[in-house]
């Protein structure tokens, strides 16, 4: 799974049949702490997730497992919508004495 951010919509007009009526977001992965890492994925909206919500992603063939997402051609789904993320508090001591050095 990926912890993602929703940062865009896609439009399209034309495309595989079975896409029509999914919603598809533009999600950036963000680290535990929210921070921005590299690359977008589109994902396939399976959760009615907004704007600027932190989601889970699934990719491959669980994407296509996802519910709404069954024998369609899909990479990416976007299967739940993130309440709050907890670290270890050992895990959180770790990444501060990291970003010191």
């Amino acid at each position: 799974m990926i912890l993602a951010r929703i940062v865009g919509t896609v439009v399209s007009t034309r495309k595989d049949a079975r896409l029509e009526g999914k919603k598809l977001l533009i999600v950036k992965p963000v680290s535990p702490e929210g921070a921005d890492e590299s690359g977008y994925l589109i994902a396939v909206d399976t959760v009615d997730a907004g704007f600027r919500e932190t989601v889970l992603v699934v990719t491959g063939s669980s994407a296509r497992n996802a519910a709404e997402c069954k024998d369609r051609p899909v990479d990416a789904a976007i299967i739940g919508i993130v309440d709050e993320v907890m670290l270890d508090v050992l895990h959180t001591a770790e990444l501060a004495a990291a970003r010191k050095k």
